[in-house]
């Protein structure tokens, strides 16, 4: 289970049909993609895979899908988290069943829960399951932060193998890694901070940009773990546009848009999710362009 999920982990998009269906083969050729640009490990099912708007159903089918076409390469970590422990623990059982290698959990959005509530609702799910676990804390979409106490506590229970920190504070994710055991692995949550976060100690990030730099990415973790931390600088900085470009708007919005210019599967987004617009789309090709992806 330790380090077991890797330094470069995408959060992987859910590929649409025309018709807003979700496209299955397009998933297993976008995941086999991403494992040969320099993924380590994916997250299906999370929030860049539009998981609020994806049926149960679909979900299950989509983790099926991933593990058949990159099983055994990479692991493959099913995004089961939900505001509601029942329905967590539930899907989480499903994700088991089809072969995934972990789960992400994020903290209950929408409900507000306490510090001490999302503690107990970690704790029943994780005592329902074999499966390593992925913890997600994203205050600006959850409407809640796990602080840095409540991590500590989450991180011990059995098969709490990681979180994933996307609150975008250097502080809280410093004092997370500095009280947390060695195994216990921190990840970035945003692709801008990967470089702040791997030199006050993280392990990697859990990536959107990924998707279409990932040998990019893959270099400047390398370089940086290799002790060449001008270059990593280097190649965080050049990166550093894409990263913005890339939230310009909601994500997976502007990531699809991207994906599409370079032909790989992606589609429409579900709504409450729109396309970007026409300014937004100008901007996204602009930085492909200098990044020269297109």
């Amino acid at each position: 289970m330790n380090n077991g999920f890797g330094t470069l982990i995408t959060a992987m998009v859910t590929p649409m049909q025309d018709d807003f269906s979700v496209d299955y083969d397009g998933a297993a050729q976008l995941a086999e993609y991403l494992i040969e640009n320099g993924s380590d490990g994916l997250v299906v099912a999370g929030t860049t895979g539009e998981s609020p708007t994806l049926t149960d159903e679909e979900k299950v089918k989509l983790f099926a899908t991933v593990v058949d076409a990159v099983g055994g390469k990479a692991p493959v970590i099913a995004g089961t988290g939900s505001n509601d422990t029942v329905h967590t623990i539930e899907l989480t059982k499903q994700a088991e069943k089809v072969g995934v290698d972990g789960v992400m959990l994020v903290a209950p959005y929408y409900s507000k829960p306490s510090q001490a509530g999302m503690l107990k609702h970690f704790e029943t799910v994780v005592e329902n399951t074999r499966l390593p676990v992925m913890i997600y804390n994203i205050p600006g979409r959850t409407g809640v932060n796990i602080t840095a106490d409540t991590m500590v506590a989450i991180s011990k229970l059995r098969n709490v193998a990681a979180v994933k920190e996307a609150s975008g504070s250097l502080d809280q994710v410093g004092e997370i890694i500095s009280r947390v055991g060695r195994d216990f692995k921190v990840y970035s949550g945003d692709d801008s901070l990967t470089l702040p976060i791997l030199s006050i100690g993280g392990d990697g990030i859990v990536s959107v940009a990924s998707h279409i730099v990932g040998p990019r990415m893959r270099a400047m973790i390398d370089a940086y773990n290799n002790g060449r931390t001008k270059d990593a600088a280097d190649l965080h900085r050049e990166l550093l546009p894409l990263f913005k470009a890339l939230f310009i708007t909601s994500n997976p919005v502007p990531l699809k848009k991207a994906l599409g210019m370079m032909g790989l599967p992606s589609g429409p987004v579900r709504l409450p999710l729109t396309v970007a617009s026409e300014e937004e789309v100008a901007k996204i090709k602009q930085v492909m362009q200098s990044l020269n992806l297109v």
